[in-house]
């Protein structure tokens, strides 16, 4: 086994590389899943709480692998609707709705400012068969409309984030594991 003596931890990882929605390992194994879309079920009626959490526990029992339920953060990046309010602003005369669209350039700033986030959830498995792995996404993707949630596989740049999630406490690095490809 070789040492390390970096001193970045995605360089003692046994990560070969990311492509086509999948963390490659060095031992082949590939980690890969969904990406699930937020929906809060808790504002529906009773019954139908009831009866999306009936579907995803129903989801869960049929899954006959290992797999993860994760959820990260990902910064929400805002600057183009910021520049496009700037660009707005200057193209107005009229002063009430320019003060209106300042209001909304300060509203914008302060969530700029206190580093607001998307919550963002996963299912992930690993596996070495390319066959297996697409129809667990599309089993994955079908059981969870089943639910009422929408899902797609993971994207390179949504596995870079976990990785940096669990690695770097979010920030974004440019080396090692996570260089983009």
């Amino acid at each position: 086994m070789a040492t390390t003596s970096s001193k970045y931890t995605e360089d003692w990882l046994p990560i070969n590389s990311i492509m086509n929605g999948m963390i490659i390992l060095d031992n082949k194994w590939k980690v890969t899943g969904v990406k699930i879309n937020p929906r809060n079920i808790f504002i529906l009626d009773q019954s139908s709480q009831d009866a999306a959490l009936i579907s995803l526990k129903n989801l869960y029992n049929l899954l006959d692998f290992e797999f993860w339920i994760v959820s990260a953060d990902r910064p929400v990046d805002i600057s183009l609707y910021l520049s496009q309010l700037q660009l707005l602003y200057n193209q107005t005369q009229k002063q009430h709705v320019r003060k209106l669209i300042m209001e909304d350039i300060n509203k914008a700033n302060m969530y700029v400012s206190n580093n607001v986030v998307d919550t963002e959830y996963y299912l992930l498995f690993r596996e070495t068969n390319d066959d297996v792995i697409q129809k667990r996404i599309r089993l994955l993707i079908n059981h969870l409309a089943g639910c009422g949630l929408s899902a797609a596989q993971t994207s390179n740049d949504d596995l870079r984030v976990l990785l940096e999630n669990f690695l770097n406490g979010g920030q974004t690095t440019r080396f090692g594991a996570v260089m983009p490809g």
